[in-house]
């Protein structure tokens, strides 16, 4: 103990018992199937310490026991889990083409999405249709009986956080909304916490929490949408969202890219959004917003047009690429969102244009890794619902 510790203030027993149960539901969910042994070992406390915060957590319906594990040394242990049949999260994402909501288990699987697919309009008329899929999914036989522990949603733009207010989302034509607000009266007395994230920032957490990724630098998780994003995480095993002064961090889609370039929704000309976002793409195709740009893309993809605008689009991702490489240097990049599942030149143009570029900046021969992530529609609502979750645990009450 250093000279610098202080003794223990009255109701400090109470504080360390929640941080105790925090560290071990945090333990349980990064390696699933430890035993209280185990437990103690790792956090670093005693076997009967362990052993009492266990028997809570269990009786609580926040762990499960699982078959006997048999150690090095003494007396098998149980295998403990989160419990997958108590309580629930719920995720949701408003997109500018629809709204997403999920239902989700203490261990991240889902257990029922609805979609709505459409133009989203107002936040008023956003939040009327969000309260009806939110209603929907909890009146599932499956799900009657779960306790709510809370509620995330993830929306086009950056966000500021803790005050769960949307500062702008260009594609939406939305601007300084409290949109839990808007939406609590459609909600119906839903229980557990509220919170607001950005999309791609969701999503990035998402990607690295639920499938509990050891980082060994930044994740920067892209979402190619309507518009394009990015989520910035580091650490783990609990990730850290950067954010940024202003809550602009990841909003590459307003980089520059063109001086004297074409307009772009935010307001500027030249940004990246102008060439490499869905908007761009239906446009520079005639493709109208209710059609689906994947179909129609993929009906004419033998288009030698089609084909110049895809790898135009490309080339800007691959700028993108090698500017994150260079400025952030991540050590993992995941490509998600619609644009990443369209055919053609786009994705195999950007990863050649980063290969192109890459000339070993001070001798170092660490390639990147870069996953693409086509199978991503529910990453952003089931993010949200990840960072629900981990609020959860952390400010976890301290029970019996």
């Amino acid at each position: 103990m250093t000279s610098t510790a202080q003794a223990p203030r009255a109701g400090d027993q109470r504080f360390l018992k929640h941080l105790n149960r925090s560290a071990i539901l945090e333990l349980v969910r990064w390696q699933p199937g430890m035993t209280r042994a185990e437990l103690a070992l790792k956090a670093q406390l005693t076997k009967v310490t362990v052993g009492t915060v266990v028997q809570h957590l269990l009786a609580e319906g926040w762990l499960s026991e699982g078959e006997l594990q048999q150690g090095g040394m003494g007396r098998p242990g149980r295998a403990l889990y989160l419990s997958d049949g108590h309580y629930l999260v719920l995720g949701a994402e408003v997109g500018v083409q629809g709204l997403r909501a999920v239902a989700c288990s203490l261990g991240g699987q889902t257990l029922a999405e609805r979609y709505i697919r459409r133009p989203t309009g107002t936040p008023q008329a956003a939040a009327a249709s969000l309260g009806e899929l939110i209603a929907g999914l909890l009146a599932e036989p499956g799900l009657r009986s779960r306790q709510v522990l809370g509620l995330g949603v993830a929306l086009p733009g950056p966000v500021a956080r803790p005050e769960n207010r949307l500062l702008f989302a260009p594609n939406l034509g939305w601007r300084d909304i409290a949109f839990l607000d808007v939406l609590e009266p459609h909600l119906g007395g839903l229980a557990g916490s509220r919170l607001l994230e950005n999309e791609a920032s969701a999503a990035a957490f998402g990607e690295a929490y639920l499938n509990r990724k050891t980082l060994t630098g930044v994740l920067a998780y892209l979402s190619l949408g309507s518009g394009i994003g990015a989520g910035l995480i580091i650490g783990s095993p609990t990730p850290t969202l950067l954010r940024g002064a202003q809550h602009f961090a990841g909003e590459v889609g307003h980089s520059l890219v063109q001086q004297g370039g074409l307009y772009c929704h935010c307001g500027n000309r030249g940004c990246l959004e102008t060439l490499l976002s869905g908007w761009a793409i239906r446009a520079a195709l005639g493709v109208p917003p209710g059609e689906d740009l994947h179909s129609a893309v993929t009906s004419r993809l033998e288009e030698s047009a089609v084909q110049v605008i895809l790898r135009r689009a490309g080339e800007a991702l691959g700028m993108l690429l090698t500017n994150l490489h260079h400025t952030l240097n991540p050590s993992d990049i995941v490509i998600g969102g619609s644009l990443s599942r369209l055919p053609g030149p786009l994705l195999p143009t950007a990863l050649d244009f980063f290969a192109a570029h890459q000339h070993r900046l001070f001798g170092i021969d660490r390639p990147v890794n870069i996953e693409i992530c086509p199978d991503s529609a529910l990453l952003p609502a089931r993010g949200a619902a990840a960072q629900v979750l981990a609020e959860a645990i952390q400010t976890l009450p301290t029970g019996g």
